[in-house]
C-alpha cells in the first residue's frame, strides 16, 4: 500500500469512473508537483546542470503514488514538457531541452519514480533505514541515465559537471525524505485509529 492508496482508500472501492477519476487526479497532480518543484533553480557557472528541487519531488511522488502512478505521472511532466507546458528547470520547456545538456535526467525521471514507488509499495518508505535506501535506490537510476548523456556534452569533466556538487543536496533531500515518508505514514496511522 502507498501513501495515495492509504489516503484516500473509499476511491479504491467506488465506481470504475470515480475511481479512473481519483488516479488522474494522483498521477496530473504527481507532475504538477514536480513542475513546482523544478521552479526553484541555482544556475552553477560550470556546469549546464542547475540545482533544482526536481530529484526530490520525483522520488517523493514515486514514494507517494507507488511503482506505476509514479512512473506515469513523470511520463505526464517530460511529455508536458516536451510539448511547451513551462515544466521544466527554471520554467523551461520543449523537446530540444530533452536533447540538451541534462535531457538524460528528465528520461530518467519515470525509471526512477517506479524504482522509488516499488520499494515504497513493499513498505520501504515507512522506516528511516529502508527509507533511505528506497531514495538512494531511485537517484541512482537518475545518475545511471543523466550522467552517461551528459557525457556527450561536457566528457571526461561529467563527474564535475554532473554528479560531485550535488552530493550535498542529494544528501539533503534523502534525509529529508527519511524524516517525511515515515512521519507521513506515522500521521495516517493515527487518522486510521481515530476513524474507528
Amino acid at each position: 500500500m502507498t501513501i495515495a492508496e492509504a489516503l484516500v482508500p473509499q476511491a479504491w472501492r467506488s465506481s470504475p469512473a470515480r475511481r479512473l477519476a481519483v488516479e488522474m487526479f494522483l498521477i496530473l497532480g504527481g507532475s504538477v508537483l514536480v513542475a513546482l518543484s523544478a521552479r526553484v533553480r541555482i544556475d552553477l557557472p560550470f556546469t549546464p546542470v542547475p540545482i533544482t528541487g526536481q530529484t526530490f519531488a520525483v522520488l517523493l511522488t514515486g514514494a507517494a503514488l507507488g511503482a506505476h502512478r509514479g512512473a506515469l505521472s513523470l511520463l505526464a511532466y517530460v511529455v508536458e514538457g516536451a510539448v511547451g507546458l513551462p515544466v521544466f528547470a527554471g520554467g523551461t520547456c520543449c523537446f530540444p531541452v530533452l536533447l540538451g545538456p541534462t535531457g538524460g535526467y528528465l528520461l530518467s525521471y519515470p525509471c526512477a519514480a517506479a524504482v522509488t514507488g516499488w520499494l515504497a509499495e513493499r513498505g520501504w518508505d515507512r522506516k528511516p533505514k529502508t527509507t533511505a535506501l528506497a531514495m538512494l535506490g531511485g537517484n541512482i537510476v537518475i545518475y545511471l541515465v543523466g550522467l552517461p548523456w551528459l557525457a556527450i556534452f561536457v566528457g571526461k569533466e561529467v563527474f564535475i559537471a554532473g554528479l560531485l556538487p550535488f552530493i550535498p543536496g542529494d544528501t539533503f533531500k534523502l534525509i529529508l525524505a527519511t524524516i517525511a515518508l515515515p512521519v507521513a505514514w506515522k500521521v495516517i496511522g493515527q487518522l486510521r485509529s481515530l476513524e474507528w
